[in-house]
């Protein structure tokens, strides 16, 4: 039902941005019984969302930001859904202009978590307050629940958070949305979910690039191996709709429609912005990396059409036994996707640290249950882990994810072993081997990078044996002293 704007102040959440999310989301609150303002630079688009989709709840129609803002209760709640950047800092002041102390506006895209940063500082000097929430599930999600993680003061969610929780997604009678944490903790956790989803599509990519070139299995063939897999310890949303990618057949040519698109991934931004903040945080998202240059890569065509032909190697044979390497492979996948959700993890201490947000893991574990995109059936034991232990060095130090790995170690390193021997790229699984192996290692070699630093720069070192920084004299008599 559309309700004239002429009634006054009726509604209790406004969207602006009326693109297939906007739209969606707005959808999904005037179906849990909000009415909803409307608002487009467009109006065509507000339009034909009121024509489609009216029946499903009450919506408002407006045209200007001042109506949009003069059809909002107080304290006026809008959501920003339209691109990230300079477009978002220009709604923004709009709507800043027209609103009042005490009022709430949420951007809901993917922003980069240090603009909500800043965003937020912006709005509270003017009596604003400004919610940065990350929102997962696409557009589905957005339409059927979500799972939402709104950031900024804390006082803003008892406003919205009701709004929020009533059309996020719900998984044992628990919404998958809460409060965050200040700031930018929202859309920097989305971010790194994203990063996570990214080193999750690429080990699943692996996988089925393994069971292609090493055991010559067609696209169906493949996609009974990942049904059955949905059935077990490795169920997730991703798994799930990687079968039904690999059954579709391509209408023109009757091949497997996997075969007929381009093998050049493409990528909106969140999985780089969340190797940059690692890079400066100092965390080790090593798997999550490997996703993102791999994606890089497989863009790079021109590159990698120079290069077909090149010396491969032949160290070894096709896996004679199937159902062995097939069970290598899922274990193999299950301890790499460990190590990717544990070094987001990692990063997500990281960045709470840095910026005092105080953040908490079962949180988000739980919120990630459903409606988003790396939802699983292990998120469970994710949230059980930190449940159990909030100061949880490693997710991989947990009882039951180090028992899974331990099960897994030897599949595990078949699969590396095997790919490499035969020229199938897996950098994902590799990388993720390698880190757990470094993260057991009793002594890296990075004692002797510690030694060259010190050798060519004067960097000092540390003694195991002793307190304080040490240099040697490499250029004199090479005898130590204390720095």
């Amino acid at each position: 039902m559309t309700i004239d704007n002429t009634e006054g102040a009726r509604a209790q959440i406004g969207v602006t941005g009326l693109a297939v999310m906007g739209s969606n989301i707005a959808r999904n609150f005037a179906r849990h019984g909000h009415t909803v303002a409307l608002h487009n630079r467009s109006i065509a688009k507000t339009d034909a969302l009121i024509a489609e989709h009216g029946s499903e709840g009450d919506f408002v129609r407006t045209e200007t930001i001042e109506e949009f803002v003069a059809a909002l209760q107080k304290p006026r709640r809008v959501l920003i859904m339209v691109k990230a950047g300079d477009p978002t800092d220009a709604v923004i002041e709009e709507l800043a202009s027209a609103m009042e102390p005490g009022d709430i506006i949420i951007d809901g895209g993917n922003a980069l978590y240090t603009d909500t940063i800043r965003r937020e500082a912006a709005l509270r000097d003017r009596g604003l307050h400004f919610v940065g929430a990350g929102i997962s599930g696409g557009e589905e999600g957005a339409l059927n629940g979500p799972s939402i993680m709104p950031g900024g003061p804390k006082e803003s969610y008892e406003a919205l958070g009701p709004l929020l929780e009533s059309i996020a997604a719900q998984v044992d009678g628990t919404p998958c949305c809460t409060h965050i944490g200040p700031d930018g903790s929202g859309h920097f956790v989305k971010m790194v979910h994203n990063g996570i989803e990214y080193a999750d599509m690429q080990l699943i990519g692996e996988a089925y690039n393994l069971f292609r070139d090493a055991l010559g299995y067609d696209a169906d063939q493949v996609a009974d191996v990942f049904t059955d897999w949905n059935a077990g310890d490795l169920e997730s949303y991703l798994v799930e709709i990687t079968a039904e990618v690999l059954r579709q057949k391509d209408a023109k040519t009757g091949k497997a429609l996997v075969d007929v698109i381009v093998d050049a991934a493409e990528q909106k931004g969140t999985g780089r912005w969340t190797v940059k903040s690692a890079l400066d945080l100092g965390v080790p998202v090593t798997g999550i990396a490997e996703a993102v240059f791999a994606r890089a890569l497989s863009g790079s065509r021109e590159q990698r059409k120079a290069a077909v032909g090149l010396a491969s190697g032949a160290l070894a044979d096709k896996p004679a036994d199937a159902a062995q390497f097939t069970e290598d492979i899922r274990q193999a996948l299950y301890a790499s996707k460990v190590v990717a959700y544990a070094q987001g993890f990692d990063q997500i201490a990281a960045g709470s640290a840095e910026y005092d947000w105080g953040l908490h893991p079962a949180d988000l574990a739980t919120i990630w249950r459903g409606g988003c995109i790396i939802r699983a059936r292990f998120l469970n034991r994710i949230k059980e882990a930190y449940d159990e232990n909030p100061k949880l060095p490693s997710l991989i130090l947990a009882p039951y994810f180090r028992d899974a790995i331990e099960t897994a170690i030897d599949s595990w390193r078949r699969v590396v072993s095997t790919a490499t021997l035969l020229g199938i790229p897996v950098p994902a699984f590799a990388s993720s081997l390698s880190y757990y192996d470094a993260l057991r290692a009793e002594r890296l070699p990075a004692a002797l990078t510690q030694g060259q630093r010190d050798f060519f720069g004067a960097h000092t070192y540390e003694r195991v044996d002793a307190e304080g920084k040490f240099h040697t004299l490499w250029s004199g008599d090479r005898s130590e002293v204390q720095a």
